[in-house]
């Protein structure tokens, strides 16, 4: 909680931390004029921000499908309401109705008690877009959310957290502060690891090779928390024969500059992406297990590249990759390896901004026995958020709280299942869930799609 505003706020990142991503705060004499400014460059720019500010009419329909509003019934977090916190400011200063008749329409002065408003919901939305899912009119207020997160950056307001991270993949190309020392004797850790569980089974895990075919992207989080993910995906690709790397200058699957700031931070992993692809020779960049990060690099790296297309190296998914390979019956799984009752968790950004959930299926029924999957309810495109998407993964202890109770639509989905496996493929979602389940004492194991599929693997002499 904050001690000055007496909202729920993420702690804070210093003026020093954003001037090292060159970012000069703005004082707060001149912070409201400013926001007004980038308010009035963003309905030029974002036509779903504009649909937004217009067209809303406050049918409700969103508040019961939003699990952050049905974890802490605060009317600000209704998705509707949240926007609310832009859009007064937008008819008060952009609409005739709202210079004219300010109190008749909902206009309001923008104020700095306004903008400690923003810093709070906006980084209290998960963007998992279920909201626009449910919305009539399609509004997707997520997209607020995050033109809220970029103005409040370029104000030099942000949360430790994130600003940290866009630090961190600024100095080292991931999200962890992970050296090339690092990644390697870890990654030699993880080969001698399957070695051992997987009756002498040698898989290698190439660091920087020279005229590689696959530049493997992985979330740096699986160096640390998600260790069988990594595992599996070496495993599928010592299975397949494939010619890969990862590259020591980009392991980071996820991109908090597509969570906080979509110019510079951004678009800075994208050239960092492309260019170790391209020093590399690989011919295609497979991506791993991390919802966010998929969705910033199959929808925005054309737009924020600077490369022309042809040069532009193709991208996909592992999930695409191991996909097409049980469809041509190419890989012997044995399903009794993962023996379990197993629900699928469907992260935010495959299934409704990316068309993710056929793949996870054909997937999960393939290396799980027959009736082993449930299904949690609802599912797939109407699923709900894990409670941690888009970065709000705070530890400080209110905001902790607050995670638990954003997760409570959640932990009861997984519980109505009975399984004793929850399969999150995504490295925010996996984040979430551990703590979700110590808190809702849920008995069951969290784990990645890839991480079954490795254990599911017949390898043959």
């Amino acid at each position: 909680m904050s001690e000055v505003t007496g909202l729920r706020q993420p702690k804070r990142a210093s003026v020093d931390l954003f001037r090292k991503l060159g970012v000069e705060p703005v004082p707060d004499n001149e912070k409201v004029q400013m926001a007004i400014r980038h308010i009035d460059e963003f309905r030029f720019k974002v036509r779903s921000f504009v649909m937004a500010m217009e067209s809303c009419v406050k049918c409700g329909a969103c508040a019961e499908n939003c699990h952050t509003y049905l974890g802490t019934r605060d009317p600000n977090n209704i998705p509707a309401g949240r926007v609310d916190l832009i859009r007064k400011a937008y008819k008060r200063y952009f609409t005739v109705q709202g210079q004219l008749f300010p109190g008749l329409v909902g206009a309001q002065d923008l104020d700095l008690e306004t903008i400690e408003k923003w810093y709070s919901y906006f980084y209290q939305c998960s963007e998992c877009r279920r909201c626009a899912h449910v919305c009539p009119f399609g509004l997707d207020t997520a997209e607020v959310t995050m033109i809220g997160r970029q103005i409040l950056f370029w104000l030099g307001i942000g949360p430790q957290l994130h600003t940290a991270t866009a630090g961190a993949i600024l100095r080292t190309g991931n999200h962890m502060g992970l050296t090339k020392a690092g990644i390697i004797d870890t990654l030699e850790f993880l080969a001698e690891e399957i070695e051992e569980d997987y009756e002498g089974l040698k898989v290698e895990f190439p660091v920087d090779k020279p005229d590689s075919d696959i530049l493997y992207i992985p979330s740096s989080a699986d160096f640390m928390l998600n260790a069988n993910t990594l595992k599996g995906a070496a495993m599928f690709f010592k299975y397949v024969g494939a010619n890969w790397t990862i590259s020591s200058e980009i392991t980071e699957a996820g991109n908090f500059g597509y969570l906080m700031d979509q110019n510079r931070i951004q678009r800075e992993m994208v050239t960092r992406l492309m260019e170790q692809a391209t020093k590399l020779g690989a011919k295609k960049i497979v991506w791993g297990e991390c919802g966010h990060g998929w969705r910033a690099a199959k929808m925005y790296v054309s737009t924020v590249s600077d490369l022309p297309a042809s040069r532009r190296i193709p991208i996909t998914h592992i999930h695409d990759e191991i996909e097409a390979y049980i469809k041509a019956g190419l890989l012997e799984l044995d399903p009794k390896r993962n023996d379990r009752k197993v629900t699928l968790h469907d992260p935010c950004n495959y299934a409704r901004a990316c068309g993710h959930a056929d793949n996870m299926r054909v997937i999960m029924n393939a290396v799980v026995p027959k009736g082993a999957f449930v299904e949690m309810k609802p599912n797939r495109e109407a699923n709900f958020c894990c409670g941690g998407g888009s970065g709000i993964l705070f530890d400080d202890p209110d905001m902790y709280q607050f995670r638990i109770q954003a997760s409570n639509k959640k932990a009861e989905q997984v519980r109505e299942t009975e399984a004793d496996t929850l399969c999150a493929p995504c490295s925010i979602c996996k984040a979430q869930l551990y703590p979700m389940v110590k808190e809702h004492k849920l008995p069951v194991e969290v784990v990645g799609l890839v991480d079954l599929v490795g254990h599911a693997l017949v390898f043959r002499d």
